[in-house]
């Protein structure tokens, strides 16, 4: 695949080289102030689901009781 990629870029080695970098760059810019903001809120990673209703041994006490 990226030796057919290579054979479609225009010019010689050294103007195939500096387009596959615009061509990086500009797919990077385009995940990286697009794809990845429209993508976060659909995965959200800091959002926590482990529970155990409070009931844990190393839990810290609720306040306002008294520690034995």
């Amino acid at each position: 695949m990226y030796s057919w990629l290579w054979r479609q870029l225009p010019g010689d080695t050294v103007t195939r080289v500096y387009t596959a970098l615009v061509g990086l760059l500009v797919i990077g810019v385009l995940l990286w102030y697009v794809v990845f903001p429209w993508f976060e809120p659909q995965i959200q990673f800091d959002h926590g689901t482990v529970d155990d209703g409070g009931t844990s041994a190393t839990a810290p006490p609720a306040p306002g009781t008294k520690h034995r």
